[in-house]
């Protein structure tokens, strides 16, 4: 008798997997569950969701749109805001005021060289680029000669004493005659006409203006504006011009080569 319950104890039971088996099953019908209730949606929660977002839209400043109710069972309509003002309008307005001060500076240039103005030595036109003074450079320079005199040294510090507080670039140009000149300090037209230039830029310098916005340059005889074959037309191409460009200075941007 021993002998058998030894055997009926040794006798190794085959089923018990199936206890691991529906642990595994329970697990997996209540994975299944959960996932299911969170697939639900709370049409409660969702209207609350859109009433939030309908009241946050409607307080955007300078935007305004349709808000449509949002609904599970209906397909989501973006809500895009809509800009008042147009893209370019902020840039059309720096303009205007750029124009409108540049107008003021013309006055007050004026208003300064109005003695010259009626003489004829001085003429301010203004263009695409911006207001120019041309000045003839009998009133700045001797002939053959690049250094200011004393009257030119005063109107020239008037200009730049109403240039300076502004941001205007300014390009100062030395233009001569076709009257060659050979000297030491100046081998042809176009060494006069680069220092002349670069005489005037120096005096805006120590009266103020950042040198930054200033840019000097010489054309020898190559820009007249009247005909070198009179006396006339060669004191009218004997001149300097500065220009006060419309635009204000602005950073550099790189251009890139295609990739």
């Amino acid at each position: 008798m021993a002998r058998r319950r030894k055997r009926e104890e040794e006798h190794e039971n085959h089923e018990r997997w199936l206890v691991s088996y529906a642990d595994f099953i329970t697990l997996l019908f209540a994975f299944f569950v959960v996932m299911y209730a969170i697939s639900q949606v709370n049409e409660g929660k969702y209207r609350v969701l859109s009433d939030t977002l309908a009241s946050a839209f409607r307080t955007v400043p300078g935007t305004s749109g349709t808000l449509v109710p949002l609904s599970p069972n209906t397909p989501t309509q973006m809500i895009m805001p809509v800009r008042r003002t147009p893209p370019g309008a902020d840039a059309d307005e720096k303009l205007k005021q750029n124009k409108e001060r540049l107008r003021d500076v013309a006055k007050e240039l004026s208003q300064v060289l109005s003695p010259l103005v009626r003489d004829g030595q001085v003429r301010i036109t203004e263009g695409a680029l911006g207001i120019t003074i041309d000045i003839n450079a009998n009133v700045l320079f001797a002939p053959g000669d690049a250094r200011l005199g004393l009257e030119a040294v005063r109107a020239l510090v008037a200009v730049a004493e109403i240039l300076a507080p502004t941001d205007f670039p300014i390009i100062v140009e030395g233009h001569t005659d076709n009257t060659p000149i050979n000297t030491v300090q100046f081998p042809s037209n176009w060494e006069l006409s680069g220092v002349r230039a670069s005489s005037v830029v120096r005096l805006f310098i120590d009266a103020g203006v950042d040198p930054r916005r200033l840019t000097a340059t010489g054309y020898a005889d190559q820009r007249p504006v009247a005909d070198n074959a009179t006396a006339e037309g060669k004191m009218r191409n004997r001149r300097v011009a500065i220009t006060i460009e419309s635009r204000a200075t602005d950073e550099q941007v790189e251009v890139k080569l295609p990739e």
